[in-house]
């Protein structure tokens, strides 16, 4: 039995998915330009992985033999400020408010791709967040989840850009949905707000200014030509999707209860400068801030103790 369009949107909307996309699986041109412009300017930092990886990048084929499709999913994490996020003397990113969206998405996409196996036994996929060699906001553009913005992030005009990407490369043709337009226009907020200028020509970002690229990637000293220049952010940063206006216009709280439970508590860096493990694993075992590790958590408070 083939698996129609409407059965993964039914799956995906009952899993609460905020955003659904089907693109055929071909190989990729003018992001595989983009992706040779970023390496080659090395606005990789350290991520070597990355340069290694670039063919299978560039051509789901070779994630899935076979492929014919890429599904692309949109889960709105937003959740709104409060007093708590307020009174952290670092700042920690929107995305690592809730439970890890690695896990949450990931088991999310598990029940579809098993939901579409009990249609179809010969239905085969691979499920992908944030993980492995794919370029998952090319996808999520393809199939019409939205545009890439000056900043790099994909911005749909339902729900802003506050939303983590979930995809899936399966064997199976779709009825495919269609583009949408970029409408950034002449707005160029996201660029002039970093502090670093890290947002580059052609919606690329180098990691070698980026705030959340040392704050989370990296696993060396933070340079000190940043002091002062990371605005108090502890992990990640918000600041291009904070002043983005598609954002302020369209940002609504998360419906997911895992994204919006109320798991950050009161954090200054002298907290952090004294935190255990135990008390590490207590407060961000869940979460994405466990991937970062405490030393770099501790490192990262020490940067800004530095500044104040």
């Amino acid at each position: 039995m083939n698996i129609t369009n409407e059965k993964v949107i039914e799956l995906a909307m009952n899993l609460g998915f905020d955003l659904v996309g089907l693109a055929k699986a071909e190989e990729l041109t003018d992001d595989a330009s983009m992706l040779e412009h970023w390496i080659e300017h090395k606005y990789y930092a350290s991520m070597s992985y990355i340069p290694r990886e670039k063919e299978k990048r560039k051509k789901v084929n070779l994630l899935l033999p076979g492929a014919k499709s890429v599904i692309s999913f949109g889960q709105n994490y937003y959740n709104e400020e409060n007093d708590e996020k307020n009174s952290l003397s670092g700042k920690i990113s929107k995305y690592a408010w809730g439970k890890d969206y690695h896990v949450v998405l990931g088991d999310k996409l598990k029940t579809i791709i098993s939901g579409l196996k009990e249609i179809d036994n010969g239905f085969e996929a691979e499920a992908f967040v944030d993980s492995g060699p794919i370029l998952q906001k090319a996808w999520a553009i393809k199939a019409g989840l939205g545009w890439r913005g000056k900043n790099s992030i994909v911005i749909s005009p339902e729900i802003g850009s506050w939303f983590f990407i979930g995809t899936i490369i399966s064997n199976q043709e779709f009825e495919y949905s269609k583009q949408i337009n970029d409408l950034c226009g002449s707005c160029s907020k996201c660029i002039d707000s970093c502090p670093n200028k890290a947002i580059t020509e052609h919606r690329m970002i180098d990691a070698n200014k980026c705030i959340a690229y040392w704050n989370i990637e990296s696993k060396g000293d933070i340079p000190e030509e940043l002091k002062g220049k990371m605005d108090g952010w502890l992990f990640g940063c918000d600041i291009c999707q904070d002043v983005c206006p598609w954002n302020n216009k369209l940002a609504v709280k998360s419906k997911e209860p895992a994204f919006i439970q109320d798991t950050l508590k009161a954090l200054s860096l002298d907290d952090v400068d004294n935190m255990s493990k135990e008390e590490f694993i207590k407060l961000f075992g869940n979460n994405s801030i466990k991937r970062t590790k405490l030393k770099n958590i501790k490192r990262n408070a020490k940067f800004l103790e530095g500044i104040h």
